[in-house]
């Protein structure tokens, strides 16, 4: 998003960010191909690097996989300043980039996620609720999966990457097969890429 940026610009990021709020079964990151598609496919206002980056940072800080959303809208804000070096403007609509990103996708979603809920929680034992939670899971897999093919294709090396696969796949086994705790699982990953293994 380079140049002048109209609040038209801004309400078609919060009515897009917000109509994939009600899409996030499975929480934010599954909205992550769609966002992509947006972001850098169709406006071309953030470049493959800073998606694939705000994705990385936010996995592997503390808190909340949402956070990733937030850092999309920092890095369009950012842009549409005409980058750090640009001053206080610049750093203003990161600001600006960060609030409307988040509120879209968290205010929708939340307000649903507490309708439905209620609901769903005075209605639990009709056949239509848990076939609903039942039908739920496929998709949710679907869509990590879908992440999991667009963050790897951004990187696009087969060659030189064949030590990624295998510590996916090794990664997977141990959590689908042990009780080992994903953040070691973590841990280790950057441990081997700080060495240069992977």
């Amino acid at each position: 998003m380079t140049g002048a940026v109209t609040a038209i610009d801004w309400l078609a990021v919060f009515s897009h960010f917000a109509s994939l709020s009600l899409l996030a079964v499975g929480g934010a990151i599954t909205t992550a191909p769609d966002m992509h598609r947006y972001l850098v496919t169709q406006q071309a206002w953030l470049s493959d690097a800073q998606f694939t980056a705000s994705i990385a940072l936010s996995q592997a800080a503390p808190g909340p996989n949402v956070l990733f959303i937030a850092l999309l809208g920092w890095n369009l804000g950012l842009n549409a300043g005409g980058g750090a070096a640009a001053g206080w403007l610049a750093w203003g609509l990161a600001l600006l980039g960060v609030v409307v990103s988040m509120t879209a996708t968290l205010l929708p979603s939340s307000v649903l996620t507490y309708t439905a809920t209620r609901w769903a929680h005075q209605h639990r034992e009709r056949r239509t609720v848990r076939a609903f939670k039942a039908g739920m899971a496929p998709i949710v897999i679907a869509l990590l999966i879908a992440t999991g093919w667009l963050l790897t294709a951004a990187h696009d090396q087969p060659t030189s990457d064949w030590p990624l696969y295998l510590l996916t796949a090794a990664a997977t086994l141990l959590v689908w097969r042990t009780r080992i705790h994903l953040l070691w699982l973590i841990g280790a990953g950057a441990l081997l890429g700080a060495i240069g293994w992977v």
